[in-house]
């Protein structure tokens, strides 16, 4: 049960989420983010993900005890404490957003993770060992719905905070990393062998995966938990929706109407050819139900791109990670109307103690000037530790600006 010394922490911080939302600053963020979206010409996005390092800004700050106000303490500490912390190009909403409670498990297995004792590692338990053999197993994919602890949240936080910000419900894209899903069910070892020697059966599951997603993305629509994704819902892989492509409408909307995103890293294992005949048409054939695609995670897309990614109609924001040949997507990307979406190596951040200032600098002066002509985003994720040094995330996205200062011409 939320305390009435809680009530006051989280009503304390809703008020300062509506002071940061209200900033001159912030109205500024949402049109850059709008004119970013548009493709005009304007200095890069620069963000960087707060989520591998949340325990050594979040909980340090948190002060509520019971499990329900935490929840609610850490996502009010989420939407505001990039801004206050290293200023990067985070929006800080005028709402507090609540999520409706899904999921998908793909063929009926629910991912079974098992944790390393005092470590980030981890393993999977999987369900099949031979695809011939255990083909079986693979039955109809299973999603669904918690409603009733989905309004429980959105009903106390009303209660709450309400008086201070309104309670929206909020969708963020729609998602869909099959190969992910299947490599956690029977390992890539595993489905890599299983290219060889089953092929067809391969492509078999890969299209059955790609007919269960639509198919859980078509039951969101008639459960009428579809929303738009237009503003500052997020967008895969650190950055935001804004967008005036798409209907800001909540009535009949469809899945034409939202952002979608796809994934393939386990992909790099394979090569281009082989990712164009298992993987793409499953993938294809996904992409084309949302309005528009990001695509991407950490897998280099310039291998896959000239005869594969690029055909995808819908897309808008592609991947360019930390192994992908910056210089060969700038080209190909440069007049286009696709979001140059880079995610430079977390190693600056994590590895050090100190910023290595000039190495920091040599790196992204190389981005940047791979990317003129295209529209640049430089979105820093996967960083697990800060070292507990706060400035030191400040500064680095103050050496990124200065940067792009001195090389961007867009």
């Amino acid at each position: 049960m939320i305390t009435q010394k809680e009530k006051e922490r989280l009503r304390q911080l809703a008020h300062k989420q509506l002071e940061y939302a209200n900033t001159e600053q912030n109205n500024r963020l949402k049109k850059e983010w709008y004119r970013h979206r548009r493709f005009e010409k304007g200095k890069p996005m620069v963000l960087l993900e707060i989520g591998g390092f949340r325990d050594e800004v979040y909980l340090p700050r948190m002060q509520c005890e019971s499990l329900q106000a935490r929840q609610i303490e850490n996502r009010l500490l989420s939407l505001f404490l990039r801004q206050e912390i290293y200023q990067d190009d985070s929006v800080v909403p005028d709402y507090f957003p609540v999520y409706y409670d899904t999921w998908f498990h793909l063929f009926g297995h629910e991912i079974k993770k098992v944790n390393a004792e005092d470590s980030i590692g981890h393993r999977f338990e999987h369900v099949i060992r031979d695809l011939e053999e255990d083909y079986g197993k693979l039955g109809a994919s299973t999603y669904g719905i918690d409603r009733e602890g989905s309004q429980k949240l959105k009903d106390m936080a009303e209660d709450i905070l309400g008086d201070i910000l309104p309670v929206k419900w909020t969708m963020n894209c729609l998602q869909a990393v099959p190969t992910q899903k299947i490599i956690h069910l029977m390992g890539l070892e595993n489905f890599i062998y299983a290219m060889c020697d089953y092929p067809d059966l391969v492509k078999k599951m890969m299209m059955r995966a790609a007919d269960d997603y639509i198919s859980y993305f078509n039951w969101m629509k008639e459960e009428k938990i579809l929303l738009p994704t237009t503003g500052d819902e997020l967008l895969n892989q650190g950055t935001y929706c804004y967008t005036q492509e798409l209907p800001d409408r909540m009535e009949r909307i469809g899945l034409s109407d939202v952002w979608g995103y796809l994934d393939s890293q386990e992909s790099s294992s394979i090569s281009p050819d082989m990712y164009g005949e298992f993987i793409f048409p499953s993938y294809k054939k996904i992409a084309e139900v949302f309005g528009l695609l990001s695509y991407g995670c950490c897998e280099p897309v310039h291998p896959i791109w000239e005869k594969y990614v690029s055909r995808l109609d819908n897309l808008r924001n592609i991947s360019i990670s930390a192994w992908c040949d910056v210089e060969y997507m700038g080209e190909h990307l440069r007049g286009k109307k696709i979001i140059f979406q880079r995610k430079p190596t977390a190693n600056f951040l994590a590895v050090d103690v100190e910023l290595q200032e000039e190495e920091v600098r040599k790196y992204m002066s190389q981005t940047i000037r791979a990317a003129r002509g295209c529209q640049l985003e430089i979105t820093q994720r996967d960083v697990l530790t800060i070292h507990k040094n706060e400035k030191k995330a400040a500064r680095y996205i103050e050496i990124i600006r200065e940067e792009i200062e001195k090389n961007w011409k867009g």
